[in-house]
């Protein structure tokens, strides 16, 4: 019994190390969500790619949801986002709870980018400079990635 005990803290040691302290979080599309804008910028400047920031209430907001399930999670924006953004979520829950530095860290950048609503999407070129926001829109992951084409487009 012992040694069963043993060797799954020593697996389950081995997994965190393996996992390292990454900031990102896959999902069933296969994009990779970061939860920290500076790791996404440091990743936006080698790769060249702008930054996409998702302000979400992922379990309470009822566009963010609609958002989520109409072109985050479509293979059409998945596609283009694998190809040109790195993706930042920073999520505002009611019913999760999220450690209290999540929390204020979330808060922060909210302040910073004066987000006054949800969905509000936040981009950056790949240097963190502002270039523009937009929010929910209907029409599907084409609709949306035309008006993302548009917007970074202008700067």
């Amino acid at each position: 019994m012992k040694l069963k005990v043993l060797l799954a803290v020593i697996l389950l040691g081995f997994s965190v190390i393996a996992c390292g302290n990454s900031d990102a979080k896959g999902d069933d599309t296969g994009l990779v969500w970061h939860e920290n804008l500076e790791t996404a910028i440091e990743v936006a400047k080698v790769e060249d790619k702008n930054i996409f920031i998702n302000f979400t209430g992922s379990d309470w907001c009822k566009w963010c949801i609609k958002l989520n399930g109409e072109v985050f999670t479509k293979s059409e924006f998945a596609e283009y986002a694998r190809e040109k953004l790195v993706l930042v979520k920073l999520d505002f829950p009611r019913y999760t709870r999220q450690p209290e530095a999540v929390v204020a860290y979330n808060r922060n950048l909210m302040n910073k980018f004066r987000v006054g609503g949800f969905p509000t999407n936040i981009l950056l070129n790949n240097t963190g400079e502002y270039v523009g926001a937009i929010g929910y829109q209907a029409g599907g992951p084409a609709k949306y990635v035309e008006s993302l084409e548009q917007v970074y487009g202008k700067k």
